[in-house]
């Protein structure tokens, strides 16, 4: 019998979705409250910690065989012990890809239509004409085409656009996107692009990606919009690019520092829109978080690779074991569940 530990946002119902596809192991719901000191007993761990945990004595304890994000993003997780030890990490990359897509979407045309503009004129009941900016036929460029950067790219394709994207794994080229090059084509994408999408994990890889060389690498008037990890950025960089007018804008869901302080200069900048890291938000990302991980029970069960395995060292899955997409995931959980 394992011991299933729970650090995220389930009612009742999911964990007898839970029991259903593990019959016989014990499952605890730790919460943010009790998941640091929960770990060192739980053999399968799924969830998201936000707040400490002691990784390094739950690593030594030596019990913990598995963990399960509920977040597309490793760093709360993915530190130097559980990267060294033989515990298994799979996260839930590509599951909420349509709702980043959206929020990307959100961010781009709220930039480019300058909605910050004229929500500070409505709430000043000013109605006056300034002008805007055109989405259509611009170069693109997305850093990192995994599940999210394919759905971005795939939404972003028909406004006539040229899209160009940088990948570790620069595979399976669909056809909306012209160019797929490895990262170390990234400085061509940012010379090429008008508008740069950021859609990668945060490891010791892609912290400061975007530091201040490669934003003055941007075309002049380029936007960024970063919906992956604000440290992938180097904030304070940004801000100087921003003010000179090197950039001509930046949707940013997340930032370096969150929540984001309240003494950044962001806030007061005109030219960027800020929302705070909400791009995969879902009435159903508990259901389909849960799915993945009964999904995964039964896999591992069987001795079937684990959806969404990642790579330890990159912090995201190759794309061999990468979920395809939420629509086959819960088809999956259906064929086991009914």
């Amino acid at each position: 019998m394992s011991r299933i530990v729970l650090c995220y946002p389930v009612e009742g119902r999911h964990i007898d979705m839970i029991r259903r596809a593990a019959p016989g192991d014990e499952i605890v719901d730790a919460g943010q409250e009790r998941i640091a000191e929960a770990l060192f007993d739980a053999d399968l761990f799924c969830g998201h910690a936000k707040v400490p945990v002691p990784w390094d004595e739950v690593v030594s304890r030596g019990r913990l065989e598995w963990i399960q994000s509920s977040a597309a993003g490793l760093d709360h997780c993915l530190v130097p012990a559980v990267i060294d030890s033989e515990i298994v990490v799979s996260s839930a990359s590509g599951l909420f890809a349509d709702q980043v897509a959206e929020q990307t979407l959100a961010l781009i045309f709220g930039l480019y239509r300058r909605l910050q503009v004229f929500l500070d004129q409505q709430h000043r009941r000013e109605f006056e004409r300034r002008p805007t900016w055109d989405v259509h036929g611009k170069t693109i460029g997305i850093v990192g085409l995994g599940g999210n950067g394919r759905r971005i790219a795939e939404l972003l394709a028909p406004l006539g656009n040229r899209m160009l994207a940088v990948d570790w794994f620069p595979e399976e080229r669909p056809a909306f996107v012209e160019s797929l090059w490895g990262i170390d084509r990234l400085d061509d994408l940012l010379a090429q692009s008008d508008l740069v999408i950021l859609g990668v994990p945060l490891n010791e890889h892609t912290h400061h990606l975007l530091d201040g060389a490669r934003l003055d690498r941007m075309r002049r008037g380029a936007v960024l919009i970063n919906v992956a990890r604000g440290p992938v950025v180097d904030e304070a960089a940004l801000i100087e690019r921003l003010e000179s007018g090197h950039l001509a804008g930046a949707g940013l869901d997340v930032t370096e520092i969150e929540p984001l302080p309240t003494t950044s200069r962001l806030w007061e900048l005109p030219n960027v829109l800020i929302t705070p890291h909400v791009g995969a938000q879902s009435r159903s990302r508990v259901d389909d978080s849960t799915k993945l991980f009964c999904v995964n029970l039964v896999r591992r069960r069987q001795g079937k690779p684990l959806l969404n395995r990642v790579d330890k060292r990159l912090g995201f899955p190759e794309p061999s074991v990468r979920a395809r997409s939420l629509a086959a995931l819960r088809e999956e959980y259906d064929r086991h569940f009914g």
